[in-house]
């Protein structure tokens, strides 16, 4: 049993929540980010030892750690933010024209136009019950916004003047930073696009964008029914750089139906000539058994693991030699990208959003299923609201005539013992380091006592090259780059406890 400090044990020492990585953490002061000066290795052998299944960590604990929410806990944790504290806000939209077969978002698949013109309703009437119980900087009227995303589903499934509508009702009731200073993105269907759209949403202030391309090949479009053209994505994505947006990703995914090691590579070298700045080269999870919409896709239709991996190796040989920064977690970004620059200068951060250079947010979810992050004093709260639609409205619908009545249905309260290992995990996937020193001062232990038995687990993986460890801290190595969920995963109190099937494999 790994002896803790009595400190940890009254849970009384304090300790900075906000931000998870630190600008200032002396690893990247004194030796930039390692992540960023090496590139990953493509080790077949170790990667096929390693593969397993295990979480994304866009928070610790884990989404799966969720417990049904008190009744007056949401109004407490909103009232007790702290003031100053900026805020990053995320909307879910969950309708969707067409159904694409691999997905396993929450989405409602309609053609009618009135679902989001109703929905916007429940939207406004939710961030107006939140605003309200928020306490604002003694030297302001709102609260500040740095960061901003819509999500679902297809955002753009709001019309333009629905998302000009929600927009400018965002404006009452917050105060954003210039649209050069702050981040401020959608995610986009290229098919679901009107001819103003995107001129529309860089007029109100959105300066990033994500296009979800998946995959160029026509047989491979036709098996998980999401069907458009290359030219189509070009021209969306030219269109988006002429008006000037400041940040282009595009998402791919490597093990879909038909996909071939050849056709995927072709597929991305004419993503490369499109010159997006940022990419995500996902690793499809097949799970018919949880997503319904997977059962369309026929397992005998499914690349064996060997051209799965044979399509990793291509793909970040590819990027790397194209001249794209591997961030990690299947994300790329041109050396010249904020995330890659973040993670040059150690100030990179993750959350539900994925990876982010906004880590001392305060992450504010509205809609169906969003999820909040909030830090109070020295305890982080993460909240849920319902992922049924018709729940949520009739929360949302309760809470007019009740304003006790809140939309998170679902909370997880981290102790300090959780935002210790949070630290380490975060640290590892952003940066590939762990500072003992550093861990030592933020939580009053001794790193190495504390976490002898993680380390003595580690032992194997340092024989196989993955990491090196010493009495400074643990680096992961380009080898071991790939699989920095499994050096994470050492540090995860709850995954061999129980949801061990739950997730999706690393590679």
């Amino acid at each position: 049993m790994t002896e803790y400090s009595e400190s940890l044990i009254n849970e009384q020492q304090p300790t900075t929540v906000r931000p998870v990585v630190e600008p200032n953490n002396p690893y990247a002061s004194t030796r930039g980010s390692l992540a960023s000066k090496q590139l990953p290795t493509f080790d077949e052998a170790i990667i096929n030892k390693y593969n397993r299944s295990g979480p994304r960590y866009t928070s610790y604990p884990t989404a799966l750690e969720f417990s049904e929410i008190p009744d007056g806990l949401e109004t407490k944790i909103l009232q007790d933010r702290e003031a100053r504290a900026p805020l990053s806000l995320y909307f879910h939209i969950p309708f969707c024209r067409h159904l694409c077969y691999y997905c396993a978002c929450n989405k409602i698949i309609t053609k009618k136009n009135s679902d989001s013109g109703d929905y916007l309703q429940y939207l406004m009437a939710e961030i107006k019950h939140k605003r309200r119980l928020l306490a604002v900087p003694d030297d302001s009227d709102k609260p500040l916004v740095k960061q901003l995303h819509l999500g679902g589903g297809t955002p753009t499934f709001l019309s333009d003047e629905e998302m000009v509508q929600l927009w400018e009702f965002l404006q009452t009731q917050f105060e954003f930073l210039p649209e050069d200073e702050g981040d401020y993105s959608i995610e986009i269907d290229p098919r679901e696009l009107g001819d103003n759209t995107l001129k529309t949403l860089r007029e109100l202030g959105f300066n990033r964008v994500s296009l979800g391309v998946q995959d160029l090949d026509e047989t491979v479009q036709i098996a998980v029914n999401r069907v458009y053209s290359a030219e189509l994505i070009e021209n969306v994505l030219n269109e988006a750089r002429d008006l000037g947006f400041h940040s282009i990703n595009l998402d791919l995914i490597y093990g879909l139906p038909h996909q071939t090691p050849v056709t995927l590579d072709k597929t991305v070298r004419r993503i490369i000539e499109m010159s997006p700045d940022r990419l995500s080269v996902f690793n499809y999870a097949h799970l018919p058994e949880r997503f319904k919409a997977q059962r369309q896709i026929k397992d005998e239709d499914l690349p064996d693991p060997a051209a799965k991996l044979t399509m990793l190796g291509n793909t970040i040989n590819t990027l790397s030699e194209a001249g794209y920064q591997y961030i990690g977690i299947d994300h790329f970004a041109k050396p010249d990208d904020e995330l890659a620059v973040a993670q040059r200068e150690g100030k990179l951060h993750r959350n539900f959003q994925g990876y982010t250079i906004m880590g001392d947010c305060d992450l504010l979810g509205f809609g169906v299923s969003s999820i909040s992050q909030i830090a109070n004093a020295n305890t982080r709260y993460i909240l849920q609201n319902d992922t049924d639609l018709q729940a949520y409205q009739a929360n949302i619908d309760a809470a007019q005539s009740n304003p006790a009545v809140m939309p998170a249905v679902k909370v997880i309260k981290t102790s300090i013992k959780d935002r210790l290992r949070e630290y380490v995990i975060m640290n590892l996937l952003c940066h590939d380091y762990i500072d003992f020193k550093d861990v030592n001062q933020k939580f009053g232990i001794d790193a190495i006592t504390y976490f002898i038995e993680e380390i003595q687990q580690l032992g194997a993986m340092q024989e196989d090259k993955l990491i090196d460890m010493d009495a400074a801290g643990i680096r992961v190595l380009p080898k071991g780059r790939l699989l920095g969920r499994n050096v994470a995963m050492v540090f995860d109190e709850y995954l061999d406890k129980k949801h061990k099937n739950r997730f999706s494999k690393v590679i």
